[in-house]
């Protein structure tokens, strides 16, 4: 029997679906933009895991004024070489639930909502971010970073660590920065023997320390230094230095 040499005809192959037009545009942007986001993320974490170890040669702030004035004072102490007395006081002057919270008073940020209020709810943990790896100033975008990396200071950071950099990047007169630097500056003393008024009065001065003195206080320095120094004792007292060994 004769083979067919009939030919199969081939189907039609059906055209590839074209790309919409910017897709590939759209989807490198989409990659592009995650790296970033990753990338800010891992060198947020990278630099937060660092200081839990190092003790920061500088800050952001401390170059800026370096640059104006010429120079700083800044000498890096642990916070085993600063009297306790120090450590109370500047905890109860600028946050008194310090060791109550996670790095944010959400009862502060609402009685401040509630006030009406734009400012004065920033914890110590958020003043480190802001000292030791941000920028001064007013800003929402600040703010939101500040509110941001705070949480995952207070993660990876003790409590003692947290108040120790605080202590020692704090700005206490122009070019002074640290409570070893205030302590020579003012007194003329290490920060390991500061007296409970010494230490009041330099925790006094924090909120403006260029245009308020430790060594020269004003009347109303030297009454904020009078309520700091009872706080100190109260927080001895009622617990609420435990979480920094604060005696």
């Amino acid at each position: 029997m004769a083979k067919s040499t009939r030919k199969t005809k081939a189907k039609p192959r059906k055209p590839a679906k074209k790309a919409m037009p910017g897709t590939s545009l759209i989807q490198r942007m989409r990659r592009w933009f995650w790296r970033v986001v990753l990338g800010a993320i891992a060198v947020v974490v990278g630099l937060t895991v660092l200081y839990a170890i190092v003790n920061p040669p500088t800050t952001p702030y401390m170059f800026q004024e370096g640059r104006r004035v010429g120079d700083v004072a800044y000498d890096f102490v642990p916070l085993e070489n600063i009297a306790p007395v120090m450590a109370r006081s500047a905890v109860a002057a600028e946050d008194a639930n310090f060791c109550l919270h996670w790095g944010l008073d959400v009862n502060a940020i609402r009685d401040r909502i509630e006030r009406g209020g734009t400012g004065g709810a920033s914890t110590i943990s958020q003043q480190v971010v802001k000292n030791v790896y941000l920028w001064h100033g007013r800003s929402w975008v600040r703010k939101a970073t500040e509110a941001l990396w705070t949480p995952l200071t207070e993660l990876i950071w003790t409590k003692h660590r947290v108040l120790e950099l605080y202590l020692n990047v704090a700005e206490f007169d122009e070019g002074v920065f640290g409570v070893q630097a205030a302590a020579r500056h003012y007194f003329g003393v290490n920060a390991s023997d500061l007296s409970a008024v010494q230490a009041a009065r330099l925790a006094a001065i924090l909120p403006s320390p260029k245009t308020r003195s430790a060594s020269n206080p004003s009347n109303a320095t030297r009454r904020r230094a009078a309520s700091i120094q009872d706080g100190a004792a109260t927080i001895r007292v009622d617990g609420r230095a435990a979480c920094f060994n604060g005696e």
